[in-house]
């Protein structure tokens, strides 16, 4: 595990882009923490990073936003409205985090356990002073390598 401060949005962004750029498909990155300490923000500046340019939604309400690019589609789950894993098989979790070409960012990633995919890579965010502190926990060889490229 490693730990990385970040001081405001800005910074998440960009730490988020260099993340995104040493990704490939097919990865599972669960993005862990409390209301408003970075998670959208960082899921935002990732697929920013792999050169989607249309609109960026928080997938809040409607639970899932995907994103079709070149190399790629990106799933963005937000869980948080989830109050029993069953539920997940609605929305068709486990079909969508099956294609080679997808990567899968999932908030709140514990209010689905046991009905979503492994993560590769997980993400810790919390309030930390005015900014936000990330911890990092690979939870497999590419998100090992992630890690490593990162310097998190």
């Amino acid at each position: 595990m490693s730990s990385l401060y970040l001081e405001n949005d800005a910074s998440t962004l960009e730490f988020a882009a260099r993340v995104a750029r040493s990704c490939n498909p097919p990865l599972v990155v669960h993005l862990r923490g409390d209301l408003g300490t970075g998670k959208t923000t960082f899921a935002r500046g990732f697929i920013r990073a792999l050169g989607y340019t249309g609109q960026v939604k928080s997938p809040t309400f409607s639970l899932q936003e995907s994103y079709v690019l070149e190399h790629a589609r990106i799933f963005h789950f937000d869980l948080y409205r989830i109050h029993d894993p069953r539920e997940l098989e609605f929305i068709g979790i486990r079909d969508v985090a099956d294609g080679a070409d997808t990567i899968c960012l999932i908030e709140w990633p514990e209010r689905g356990e046991g009905a979503i995919p492994k993560a590769d890579i997980e993400f810790a965010f919390e309030h930390a002073g005015p900014g936000r502190r990330v911890d990092s926990n690979f939870r497999s060889s590419q998100g090992h390598s992630i890690t490593t490229k990162c310097k998190t």
